[in-house]
């Protein structure tokens, strides 16, 4: 977003999945929060993917055919597709649209969707999988050259990328920093490790990340606290059905974040401060919620940003007045990092 440039501060939104809105409509709305999130300054918009999605390649194609340089995050997993097809998708969407993407680099899934799909692949091994895929990935979009690599569990021979991929153009790569074979395999590639964040304040007695790293969090900042929260509740009311669900899901869950969020929920309640679990709490969002005036929202953000997290993975936006609010608390929050 715009204020934030001078610190290299960089906001991705996220898409609307397919299996919560209408088929009819579904295309629309791809292209409205699209459309929300360039106008608002984001850098980037997350694709995601599972086995109840519709593909996320092809949301991507409509995002970069309605927006002028707004970049897909597009969520990938190597269960799912090759290395090289990867790759060949990105220098396909770069040869044909001259524009980035972004890839999130996923490890495992659901474990229902994992089971489905026979993969029973240990959690710290997926990571390594993961390395060898991306390595791949990044071979074949940086070189011109043959490629030939042999791993535990990729091999190629001789693999050359056609059309090749402007540098310029090279993806974006971010990837779950919550556990430590995450944060060592965010090492290995060179990307940006995301994590579920905690309340701020307890960063602050921990030195800096000194390495780029980001936070996935849902913000709702208004004017003042009361509108802000009159906001939130209504949005994410009590549920007793998706807190049934929250719980099976913890207890069919290897998700090391998984597990970071419902014990963070537990061990701080259902608000403290600007800082909300509710949502998570009732299976309606997958991130901690920011709530407040734009002032103590920016100043959540300040302290998260002078901490070290320069990247920040937003909810989904129910509206285009929602970014613009979001905006507003960058803006402070940018202004007080500057001082």
């Amino acid at each position: 977003m715009a204020a934030s440039d001078e610190l290299q501060i960089e906001i991705f939104s996220t898409t609307p999945q397919s299996k919560d809105r209408p088929r009819e409509t579904y295309v629309q709305q791809i292209i409205d929060v699209a459309r929300w999130s360039e106008e608002a300054g984001c850098t980037a918009i997350l694709v995601y993917t599972d086995n109840s999605l519709v593909d996320a390649w092809l949301v991507s194609q409509i995002i970069i055919q309605n927006t002028k340089k707004l970049c897909p995050l597009v969520a990938v997993q190597p269960v799912y597709m090759h290395p090289y097809t990867v790759a060949k998708m990105v220098s396909t969407f770069g040869h044909l649209y001259q524009r980035r993407i972004y890839l999130n680099l996923v490890a495992g899934g659901f474990k229902n969707d994992l089971t489905a799909l026979n993969d029973t692949t240990p959690h710290d091994e997926r990571y390594t999988r993961l390395i060898e895929y991306t390595t791949i990935i990044k071979m074949l979009l940086s070189s011109s050259d043959p490629v030939t690599f042999a791993g535990k569990y990729y091999k190629v021979q001789g693999l050359r990328m056609t059309p090749p991929l402007d540098p310029e153009l090279f993806p974006g790569l971010l990837i779950s920093g919550s556990s430590e074979a995450g944060l060592a395999a965010a090492k290995a590639i060179g990307a940006t490790p995301v994590q579920y964040p905690k309340p701020a304040k307890e960063y602050e007695s921990a030195p800096p990340n000194s390495d780029k790293a980001g936070i996935r969090v849902g913000i709702i900042a208004r004017p003042t606290s009361a509108e802000a929260w009159s906001v939130a509740i209504e949005r994410f009311p009590g549920d007793r059905k998706g807190q049934l669900a929250h719980q099976l899901a913890m207890r069919l869950s290897d998700s090391v974040w998984h597990k970071q969020l419902s014990e963070m929920a537990q061990a701080n309640g259902d608000l403290q401060g600007v800082y909300w679990m509710w949502p998570f709490e009732n299976y309606q969002t997958f991130c901690p919620y920011l709530i407040g005036n734009y002032e103590e929202v920016a100043d959540e953000l300040s302290r998260y940003i002078r901490s070290g997290y320069h990247t920040f993975i937003l909810d989904i936006p129910p509206a285009r007045e929602e970014l613009n609010h979001v905006r507003a608390a960058f803006d402070h929050a940018s202004r007080a990092v500057a001082l």
